[in-house]
């Protein structure tokens, strides 16, 4: 009778933690750093966006992927992402070099979720408040519109930029963040300059090359809101222009990177 109850208290305490592992979608095989699981990406946006993070990852060696899911089994969408990101190794083993993007589309009644996990060897480089404006300020805004190309690609840019060093983390703070009463003060007058400027350039602009100079989350954005009949100068954006220089070639694989619970996210 002592054996049966012991055997029974081994399947109530372990039966759980052998199902959780089936919660989290296995490595993908072949290696891919966009794994776009719940289906929200186009697949000429999902493909661009893998040849850009496959070319940053041989140029730095950092590993950014993205994940989206339709569902987080009941998990807090940072400790999903933690154990997600530990199970599949993102990064470089020793480095921990490694970032994961988590998106949980908003899907009827259920909210929006979205986490920026960082490893142990970017927790400086992008510090949670960091990863919380890039959420914030970057990517929900989009997702909101359904433009989940643009706001993952927009999060992605940032990411490249601060991993990159072209500027820290502070710098980044404070060129996104809020002046108060200033920016009240001044808003009216910023807002009728531009209007000004755009009347003055229109004549000028229609002899401009379409897409020349924009961001590459701008134009990831366009082709995520409807214009997947376009063609032109999408082509452009992934040979080497802005921060989103593209090459050839396929994703070699995780290294093995390790993740301390650095990192932040929002809802919508």
């Amino acid at each position: 009778m002592i054996r049966l109850y012991s055997i029974l208290l081994v399947v109530l305490f372990l039966g759980p933690v052998a199902s959780s592992g089936q919660d989290f979608p296995e490595r993908p095989q072949p290696p891919r750093l966009i794994n776009d699981f719940a289906d929200v990406l186009d697949s000429r946006a999902e493909n661009l966006l893998e040849q850009e993070l496959v070319a940053f990852a041989r140029q730095t060696s950092t590993q950014i992927a993205v994940v989206t899911i339709s569902d987080l089994e009941g998990y807090d969408k940072a400790d999903y992402a933690f154990q997600l990101a530990e199970k599949w190794g993102i990064g470089q083993k020793g480095k921990d070099n490694g970032v994961l993007i988590l998106v949980q589309p908003k899907i009827g009644n259920k909210r929006g979720q979205a986490f920026i996990a960082t490893g142990y060897g970017l927790e400086g480089v992008v510090p949670d408040a960091v990863a919380r404006r890039i959420v914030d300020n970057e990517m929900i805004p989009r997702f909101k519109r359904n433009d989940y190309a643009g706001g993952i690609a927009a999060g992605v840019s940032v990411l490249m930029e601060l991993t990159r060093g072209e500027y820290t983390a502070e710098g980044y703070l404070k060129k996104t963040g809020s002046s108060g009463s200033m920016l009240g003060g001044i808003g009216i007058i910023v807002f009728f300059f531009i209007i000004l400027l755009t009347s003055l350039g229109r004549q000028r602009a229609r002899h401009s090359s379409i897409g020349h100079d924009l961001p590459f989350w701008v134009l990831l954005s366009m082709l995520g809101s409807g214009s997947r009949s376009q063609t032109g100068s999408w082509g452009s954006f992934s040979s080497g222009s802005g921060p989103f220089g593209g090459s050839g070639g396929g994703f070699g694989g995780f290294g093995g990177g390790s993740f301390g619970g650095g990192g932040a996210g929002g809802s919508w």
